[in-house]
């Protein structure tokens, strides 16, 4: 008898979405399990017996596990879709001849460029991008002007936004030009738009944002819009990161 596997879980398994879109499928009544609509979280189902629909679409186990890793130019989405109709991360991995249900790990915003992970892996999405598994993502930043040691040491310690506290995190300078300010911000968190919003809030606007690596990856050989699976020790490097904490996972 197959183990009886969290409903959530078992979507992200399915590659339907992380494993916290999954609950909203979940909370928003898209999920169904033997004919019947879910209307809590606390499920189980048993991957071999029972019938688990999306939007009326029988979802099972993925077989073949897929992490590609794209280096995001300006002006593409990190969504599936997108209702005004701009190039979207899934976009470019269809045009490269990916046919699986793919999904982005995480978000880079339209004017940010750099790594971003696409996979059909719920599971391994959930736990790349969840703060608890600490998997440290590196970020090149320009602003404008020269913040003080005494604004950047505010931004490392954290603080408070209007709708949530930013965690702690670690800055470096890498240069000072004319009339602007070169770092390196890396933090283990990606809420929407928050490391502009933590440099707007000490005065500094954001004019270019890159994220480079992801944890010890930072994947050189990718050119802007380029897009390839991980390599094996890539993957396995990865699966190192996101295993260092799981003994803490609900």
């Amino acid at each position: 008898m197959a183990a009886r596997i969290r409903i959530n879980k078992y979507l992200a398994m399915s590659g339907v979405g992380s494993r916290r879109a999954c609950e909203k499928f979940i909370e928003s009544g898209r999920v169904s399990v033997n004919g019947r609509v879910l209307k809590k979280l606390s499920v189980f189902v048993d991957p071999e017996k029972d019938d688990v629909r999306v939007d009326g679409k029988k979802v099972g186990i993925v077989e073949r596990r897929l992490v590609l890793v794209l280096n995001k130019p300006v002006g593409v989405m990190s969504t599936v879709k997108d209702t005004h109709g701009r190039k979207t991360v899934i976009d470019i991995a269809r045009e490269h001849g990916y046919r699986d249900r793919l999904f982005p790990i995480g978000r880079l915003d339209l004017n940010s460029s750099g790594i971003i992970l696409i996979t059909n892996d719920g599971e391994l999405a959930f736990r790349v991008a969840h703060p608890k598994f600490d998997v440290v993502k590196a970020y090149e930043v320009v602003v404008e002007g020269e913040p003080s040691r005494e604004s950047i040491e505010k931004l490392e310690k954290g603080l408070k936004l209007s709708d949530f506290k930013t965690s702690p995190c670690r800055i470096r300078i890498l240069k000072r030009r004319k009339k602007e300010t070169v770092l390196e911000v890396e933090l283990n968190e990606g809420k929407k738009r928050e490391i502009r919003r933590m440099f707007a809030h000490i005065g500094h606007k954001v004019t270019e944002l890159h994220r480079k690596a992801i944890g010890n990856l930072n994947f050189d050989d990718l050119k802007e819009g380029e897009i390839r699976p991980l390599k094996e020790a890539e993957l396995k490097e990865l699966e190192r990161l996101i295993q260092v904490k799981s003994s803490k996972e609900n």
